[in-house]
């Protein structure tokens, strides 16, 4: 049984179509990244998943338990963490109180837990642990990108879903975060990723399904993906990937 799985999920905004009959798994303990242009509807499939948008039709599984009509709060006490594009910290909250907040929901667990698993948190970025006292706002969009991201991983996610993290970011800084997921992957958290740079998806995932207007065309090993002539020409930027 796979952790995640979803079985002919359509999505709309209103009239408009957003996924169009998506079937997609992520087996327990892996890295998945799903691949497509902007408007291919990525960022819609996680918000389908962590129950911001419910599915027109279609189910959505979690070890094997449908969750599609279920709200957010109810996804997040399942073990579904969703890091959504664009950062969303608190501007004015210190970086170790935007991180702690993301442990706010788990019941029975001790501040003395939740700062112990905050100073992990720094472990994993050590980027921001300088800046653990400093406002939320000074920090520089990288270090906003890391933050988010130990934030979502305070809620001890099973699956923690990452909506496009390199997005606007220097190439250095987007080698050091994929590092960092590569480390949270090895540390046992499953993660689904939306991802535009798909040479720095599929340089950490184990599959990757490419997505395109709604629909899925495409599933592979990074290596199949990485050497069909569609995915390198509208992903990897023609023949030199």
């Amino acid at each position: 049984m796979a952790l995640l799985e979803l079985r002919e999920v359509a999505s709309a905004y209103g009239n408009v179509q957003a996924l169009r009959g998506v079937s997609l798994r992520v087996e327990a303990g892996e890295l998945v990244t799903l691949l497509g242009a902007n408007g291919a509807g990525k960022s819609t499939t996680l918000k389908t998943i962590s129950g911001l948008i419910a599915p027109v039709r279609g189910e959505v599984l979690f070890e094997g338990q449908p969750i599609h009509r279920l709200g957010p709060e109810a996804v997040a006490r399942m073990g579904i963490s969703h890091v959504p594009e664009g950062r969303r910290i608190f501007p004015g909250l210190t970086v170790r109180e935007n991180i702690l907040l993301g442990g706010s929901n788990r019941k029975g667990v001790t501040r003395r837990q939740l700062e112990a698993e905050a100073d992990e948190k720094f472990q994993i970025f050590p980027e921001i642990r300088p800046f653990e006292h400093a406002l939320g706002w000074t920090l520089s969009g990288g270090q906003q990108q890391m933050l988010a991201v130990a934030r979502g991983l305070m809620a001890r996610p099973k699956l923690l879903l990452l909506d496009e993290p390199s997005l606007g970011l220097a190439p250095l800084i987007v080698q050091n975060l994929f590092g960092a997921i590569r480390d949270i992957r090895a540390r046992g958290t499953t993660i689904l990723l939306v991802e535009q740079n798909a040479n720095m998806a599929l340089s950490v995932a184990d599959r990757g399904y490419v997505l395109e207007t709604g629909t899925l065309i495409l599933e592979g090993s990074p290596r199949e993906l990485l050497d069909n002539e569609e995915v390198r020409a509208a992903y990897l930027g023609g023949h030199h990937a």
